[in-house]
């Protein structure tokens, strides 16, 4: 019996929406998508619900809960890890949605 696999097509909205599949088979290594700042970015102290919930912030802010990834890429310098640093009280940049759907 031979198993045909193909890889996913990942959405625009996905952090690997740009890393290259090889073989049809795997990810290659991650091509970051940056996410550049802005002098209209809002700076935003994390509330209390979202903390570790990257991706209840990302659904209430820009109403699509897969760009969780787009606050550690906007905030390299305060988000290393994206879920464990989104911590109540830190403070980090919003893009703006008009801004993402041209990243993206």
């Amino acid at each position: 019996m031979t198993t045909s696999y193909s890889a996913p097509d990942y959405f625009r909205n996905s952090p690997y929406f740009k890393t290259e599949i090889k073989n049809n088979l795997y990810l290659d290594v991650l091509t970051m998508r940056p996410i550049p700042a802005r002098a209209d970015d809002i700076l935003y102290k994390i509330e209390v619900q979202y903390t570790h919930r990257p991706d209840l912030l990302a659904y209430d802010l820009y109403a699509d809960r897969n760009l969780w990834w787009v606050f550690s890429q906007r905030n390299l310098n305060v988000i290393r890890d994206p879920v464990y640093d989104m911590e109540a009280g830190v403070e980090i940049y919003l893009p703006q949605m008009k801004y993402l759907k041209g990243e993206m």
